[in-house]
Formats: C-alpha cells, structure tokens, sequence
C-alpha cells in the first residue's frame, strides 16, 4: 500500500506538468487565434475625434461623423474601392470649384424639414442666433456596439431629436450594416425612432435620408453659381464649367436625369464617370418603410434625397401624408446605399432591392 501511495503523487504530477504544457502551447487555439486576426471590414472608433472610421480591406470607405457642428450625425465621406470621395467637401474641408449652398448638406444624413414645427433638415452653424428656436437638433448619445467582420461590420447608435428648449421629442437607434468588395462598397441604414411624446412629421419637401454629391456627380448646368476659387474662397460664377461633370440619375422605372424628381421608385442610381472611374451611388427604399414607395427628391445640383414623408411638393397636392406617432410609438426606416466603381445595370440593382428587402 505504501508503493501505491507513492506512484499515484508522481503519476498526478507528471499529468499535470503535461497539461501546463500543453495550456502554453495553446495560445494558438482557435478562439485565440480568432481574436488575434484582423478582421476585413474594420471599424475603427476615435472619441477625440468623434468618429468612428470604416475600413474594407484597409481602405477608407466613409466615417460616422458626430461633431457638434454639424447638428446631426453623418457618414462623411463616401470614397469609392478605387479611392475617389464622391461626397462634396464643403463645409468641412477646403475645396476648389464646389458649391457654396445649402451648408447643412453635408455627406449622409437622416432627418426631416418639420417635426412638431421646428426644422431639423436646415440646421447648422450658418443659422442665425436669434432664428435657432426655429430649429432641432439630432444629438448623438453613445455608440451601443461595434462588430468587426470578414463578410461585415455592424455599428451601433443612439441618438436623440432635440428641441431648442433640450426637450427630447424622439429617441434614434441606428444599426449600419457596412459590406464591400474590390468593386462594390455598402450600408444599410435601419433607423428606428420612438416618441418621447405625441410627434407629428408635418407634410414637407425636406427630408429624410440625404446625400450631397461631389460636383462631377452633378447634371450639367447654365445657371450662375457662387463656387469655391483656387483659394477656396466663395466667389460668383457667371458660366459654369461643365467639363467633367456628367451625372446622371436613372431609376427603378427607367426614368432618367432630373425627370427622376418626384416621381415614386424602389431605387435611383446616380452615374458618372471620374477620371476614368465609372461609379454608381445607389439609395434603395424598403417595402415597410412608411409612404413606400418613396418619392425622390433629386436634385440636379447635387442632392439626392429619398423622401416618403413629403407628398404634397411631389404629387402637385394629389397627395398628402402628415405622419404622426403617438407618444410610446415608434416606426422604423430602413435604406440601402451602394457606392460601386463601375455603372450597375438595371437588373442588379432590381435583384439587389428584392435581395434587401428579403433581409430585413
């Protein structure tokens, strides 16, 4: 008994020396291994910044953006896989040959012309100090999470819609989905907003989810402008040069150029061609979105909005929709946008959209 009693200590010392062994050898598995590998689309947060950038195989695709100058959060800037920001720079960067209008464009927003009354579309530093209770605010709360991945990255948002009194008339949360490849970025927008209190969307032109475009994504035009000079300065343009320029909306209908204004469609796509790079940006609608499909609120100068909410500018006054939620009640929006560096066809995008709303 007494030589049993000496082998079993040694057998469990000799088990477990094996096991500590094979515990450092393990710094390999596969969980490990997992944590330590970078993923493809990467989201990269910066709180002194106040932004969260995001990369697709390294390469800058566009950032969330949430200073307090702008008066909403954005995505700024959107560059296509070959490199090229097809946002406008104003007013956030210098610039030469831009339009200087409508400083509250600036990359991707979501939001309306009248919500209980005040302005959330026009609203930035420009506005007057004695005519900002005219205008709300969307301020961004916390990033609620960030998901790296291969096939693709989630962030996730609050926000709140902010009277100039700081009464909070509605709550946002905001998934974006960002995928891409060599050819072909995207986002989904999923935006829920839930009343603080009894909000009503009073019919209006402006809104919700816009994007300003880089001048060569614009249509041709005669008309005078002030742009930005060699200096970057405002400067009036009495004629307009239009070399390079050569955007062109075309929609789910085959509706194409400014014709697209106004008119319902599951999709539009704005094409151009920038120093040989043929891109397309894309925004889709969803089927449960409200007002479904949306009217397009497409400019030539370089705003492309989707707007389900104002009907009565679109439809010549056969229409009107003044949304309402009461308070406790929320709706959810959902959009796709697709910035790809080469001209998509009609039967991708229609096979996209069936795709998108089969998703969510």
């Amino acid at each position: 008994m007494k030589r049993i009693k000496t082998i079993i200590p040694i057998a469990f010392l000799i088990t477990m020396v094996f096991t500590i062994n094979s515990c450092k050898l393990g710094n390999t598995t596969p969980e490990t291994a997992e944590e330590k590998t970078e993923k493809r689309i990467q989201l990269v947060r910066d709180d002194a910044q106040r932004k969260v950038d995001v990369l697709i195989g390294g390469k800058h695709f566009t950032s969330y953006v949430y200073t307090d100058n702008i008066k909403k959060p954005v995505l700024y800037p959107l560059i296509t896989p070959n490199g090229t920001k097809i946002t406008r720079k104003f007013p956030l960067e210098p610039s030469t040959g831009e339009r200087v209008d409508h400083p509250h464009h600036v990359g991707v927003w979501f939001n309306y012309g009248d919500v209980n009354g005040l302005d959330f579309w026009n609203n930035s530093d420009s506005i007057k100090v004695n005519q900002r209770d005219k205008y709300g605010t969307i301020v961004h709360k916390s990033i609620e999470n960030i998901t790296n991945g291969d096939d693709q990255a989630e962030l996730e948002v609050s926000s709140n819609w902010v009277a100039p009194d700081g009464n909070v008339l509605l709550e946002e949360k905001t998934t974006f989905v960002f995928k891409g490849n060599e050819n072909q970025y995207s986002v989904d927008r999923l935006t829920t907003l839930k009343a603080m209190k009894e909000v009503a969307f009073k019919d209006n032109k402006e809104g919700v989810l816009g994007i300003r475009v880089t001048r060569a994504l614009e249509h041709p035009s005669d008309e005078p402008g002030i742009f930005t000079d060699a200096n970057g300065l405002p400067s009036d343009i009495p004629v307009l040069n239009n070399e390079g320029v050569m955007g062109k909306y075309i929609n789910s209908e085959g509706i194409q150029g400014t014709d697209c204004w106004g008119i319902r469609s599951n999709w539009v796509n704005l094409t151009a061609t920038i120093k040989k790079e043929a891109i397309s940006l894309v925004i889709m609608d969803h089927p449960t979105n409200v007002g479904y499909p949306t009217y397009w609120h497409a400019r030539g100068y370089g705003l492309f909005a989707a707007n389900p909410l104002g009907q009565s500018v679109f439809s010549n006054g056969k229409e009107k929709l003044n949304y309402k939620l009461a308070r406790g009640e929320s709706t959810t929006f959902k959009h796709h946008i697709v910035v790809a560096s080469s001209h998509l066809k009609k039967e991708t995008l229609d096979s996209g959209f069936t795709q998108f709303s089969k998703t969510y």
